[in-house]
């Protein structure tokens, strides 16, 4: 495995996530929802191959190959976010309007947001991207504790958000005060 930048600060940057298998194109983000996988090691895994009914992520062997994502399979169901150990896989949809994005992603910190919350969308290094509004939150007992929480971000930062972070002074996210 090739060691770029992204080895001393271990954030992925966007020339080296277009260069794996598993990043849609341009093309392919212009017609829907899709998967994005984000994963770069070389470690023997491979549940979101096994988590797409629609055969749309391959590892094969063997097991420690990156997950490949075939576009034209991917529906974006998004059956595979959750399941992912690394957390290393998103749902984007550059289509959901003509100015705004939505990107879903595996979320493990409580409390969890609530639909309609004010957040702020935030980048691999954890930096402040824009503003964003929680869309959806699911959890389903298949993901194993693992929420999957829906933002609408502006269009032009599809590519960059990846977590989010609890804006202060959002009723919802005020912690219960320990008498």
């Amino acid at each position: 495995m090739k060691r770029g930048p992204e080895a001393l600060t271990g954030i992925l940057s966007i020339e080296r996530l277009k260069a794996t298998p598993g990043c849609p194109s341009v093309e392919r983000l212009a017609k829907g929802p899709v998967a994005c996988i984000e994963c770069v090691e070389d470690i023997p895994c491979n549940p979101c191959e096994k988590a797409c009914p629609f055969g749309a992520i391959r590892v094969g062997t063997p097991i420690t190959n990156l997950p490949a994502l075939d576009e034209t399979k991917c529906t974006g169901c998004g059956q595979c976010l959750a399941i992912c150990p690394g957390l290393a896989i998103w749902l984007l949809d550059a289509t959901y309007s003509d100015t705004e994005a939505i990107v879903a992603m595996p979320y493990e910190y409580l409390p969890l947001p609530s639909k309609g919350d004010a957040v702020h969308a935030l980048n691999r290094a954890g930096e402040k991207v824009c503003d964003a509004q929680v869309r959806r939150v699911r959890k389903t007992q298949k993901a194993d504790g693992t929420a999957i929480v829906t933002v609408v971000v502006p269009k032009e930062h599809v590519m960059e958000v990846r977590t989010m972070r609890r804006r202060q002074g959002a009723s919802s996210f005020e912690p219960t005060k320990q008498e």
